[in-house]
């Protein structure tokens, strides 16, 4: 059974109840609260993460791999789940680096991206064996420096901040000045110091945009990734073995978008894998994706504390908000505030237009602005949809000192 809320987003259109109660992994989240025994939670459907990569590996061509951005969620039990399914993960702290080794995966297969490296950081990157993404010149001198100093030749890649962006990203990465990468134009003398270094280099990374449900965008920016990539290989003798190309990807969170096209990304994919090989041999192409693959997987629980009219509106006072789903409450990206798709736990079949709040003494602290959605009574339970990515980690969960929320892998 299917329940008629908001139609208009695509993620309540797949919602199904049992006998009147959401289900979720298979399971009815009734059940799941209980053996958790509180809430707010998170809770993640591995099915839908395997159905993902399955989905994803079926419309890009074989030779193209497939990476997690661990950022997106780094819970234990995801990224082992993860690493079972993809041929890679992305990396971006010291404290992910050993939630990626401690699955047993080949370090060779781990990057390690980021603005900001610390000295300890990039120590613990080169005695593991990962491959950093480079991100600028001193960057690239400290990591010389340091593995001079442990004895041991670090294996790099340059993150290039390329001239052109992603169009119509939700998070645009290129084409204007930028914390991240090193700019186009730079990267020919800095190929020239990193061979004077004697560093292990493998190639690079290009990573112009993310949140992108237009397959068009998509395949205008992987055409000027690849252009790029070549023109930068032909300018060093070095060997470029491995290109990651960044993702971008995106997953509908508000009304009336609708998911991307897969289907549509086949010939522009298999285009940029052909290219990349005919010009740079047998080289290692990997597609870097994080929201994309889980964000979809999760959902976030919280439990109506009470059920509040004021002057002719309704607020449903819950015990979770903005410090575990920062994201959801808008303070995470967005310009103009929009719902996350929001549905109640139980299917009363009388509906009401009610807002849903937390419990943080701030206006900020808001779920779903005016829902319409099953009538809600204390003790209920709301879900908040499309929460698999940045979520709990992405939150500012110390603030006001409310208890912690829990995460459950089903």
């Amino acid at each position: 059974m299917i329940e008629q809320l908001e139609l208009t987003h695509a993620a309540l259109e797949a919602l199904e109840y049992e006998d009147g109660v959401l289900l979720w992994g298979g399971r009815k989240v009734t059940d799941i609260a209980a053996d958790i025994g509180m809430t707010p939670f998170y809770a993640y459907d591995r099915a839908r993460m395997t159905q993902r990569v399955a989905e994803l590996r079926a419309a890009l061509p074989k030779k193209m791999h497939l990476h997690y951005a661990m950022k997106a969620n780094p819970m234990p039990s995801v990224v082992q789940h993860m690493v079972g399914l993809v041929d890679g993960l992305d990396i971006a702290s010291e404290g992910e680096m050993h939630v990626a080794l401690e699955t047993g995966i080949n370090p060779n297969d781990v990057s390690f991206a980021g603005p900001g490296k610390r000295n300890d950081e990039l120590s613990a990157a080169i005695k593991a064996g990962i491959t950093i993404n480079m991100e600028s010149e001193t960057e690239m001198r400290r990591i010389a420096a340091l593995g001079n100093a442990l004895g041991r030749q670090p294996k790099v890649a340059i993150r290039v901040n390329p001239s052109f962006e992603l169009k119509t990203a939700g998070m645009k990465m290129g084409g204007r000045p930028s914390q991240f990468g090193v700019d186009a134009e730079r990267v020919p003398a800095m190929l020239d110091e990193v061979q004077q270094l004697g560093l292990h280099f493998r190639g690079f990374h290009v990573f112009s945009g993310s949140q992108n449900l237009r397959a068009e965008a998509i395949e205008e920016s992987m055409d000027k990734t690849v252009e790029l990539v070549l023109a930068l290989a032909a300018t060093t003798k070095l060997e470029t073995t491995l290109v990651n190309l960044g993702g971008g990807l995106g997953i509908p969170y508000f009304p009336k978008e609708r998911p991307l096209d897969l289907a549509a990304l086949t010939p522009s994919t298999t285009r940029a894998t052909e290219r990349l090989m005919a010009g740079l041999g047998d080289v290692e192409i990997i597609m870097e994706l994080g929201r994309y693959l889980v964000g979809e997987s999760g959902i976030y629980v919280t439990r109506v504390i009470e059920v509040k009219e004021s002057r002719g509106s309704y607020f449903a006072i819950c015990d979770g908000g903005l410090h575990h789903h920062l994201s959801a409450s808008g303070n995470f990206g967005q310009v103009i505030r929009k719902n996350y798709p929001v549905a109640a736990v139980l299917n009363t079949g009388a509906q009401k237009t009610v807002s849903i709040v937390g419990p943080l003494c701030t206006p900020l602290d808001l779920l779903g602005d005016r829902v319409t959605m099953s009538e809600l009574a204390p003790g209920d339970l709301v879900v908040v949809l499309q929460s698999g990515a940045y979520g709990k980690t992405a939150s500012p969960e110390s603030f006001l000192s409310h208890p912690s929320c829990q995460e459950y892998f089903i």
